[in-house]
């Protein structure tokens, strides 16, 4: 990966916004190490948005064994609902459908709501609920929505 370290700052950010993603605080070493491997592992792949040299987005997708991808996303604050997310998303799917996957899912805040409107614009569906499913930092349980798209069924982005 050409900027494990601007990827790692990305990450910092929006994991300090507390709200967005599950990550709450960055382990660099682990992390760096996380992100290193996915690149020799053939299930595996991230995709990054830059703007101006900037990085400011990342999806990374993972291939199960059972041919789900299971995807997660963050985008810079500055740089959201401007196309990144729409972008990413677009590509990790194509990927995804191209490495065997049939199906792609993923879990989001409930209170996340542009993102649950980007995903169903890509044709994700709601599937469940997770109550009370994540510990965060401030000892609150939050609930996750699981959704899912049947890759074959994906409308044209």
């Amino acid at each position: 990966m050409a900027d494990v370290a601007g990827l790692l700052a990305l990450l910092e950010r929006v994991a300090a916004e507390g709200r967005w993603i599950a990550t709450e605080r960055v382990d660099p070493e682990r992390h760096r190490a996380r992100m290193l491997a996915a690149l020799d592992d053939p299930h595996e792949a991230q995709f990054v948005a830059e703007a101006g040299g900037d990085l400011v987005g990342q999806l990374g997708m993972t291939v199960r064994a059972y041919g789900v991808a299971d995807l997660g996303m963050h985008v810079a604050p500055e740089w959201r609902r401007r196309g990144v997310g729409s972008a990413l998303l677009g590509a990790g799917l194509d990927w995804a459908a191209g490495a065997g996957a049939h199906k792609a899912a993923l879990q989001v805040w409930p209170h996340n709501e542009a993102a649950i409107a980007l995903y169903r614009t890509f044709g994700f569906v709601e599937e469940g609920v997770l109550r009370r499913h994540y510990r965060r930092r401030s000892g609150e349980l939050w609930d996750a929505v699981v959704m899912g798209l049947h890759l074959p069924e994906r409308p044209p982005a």
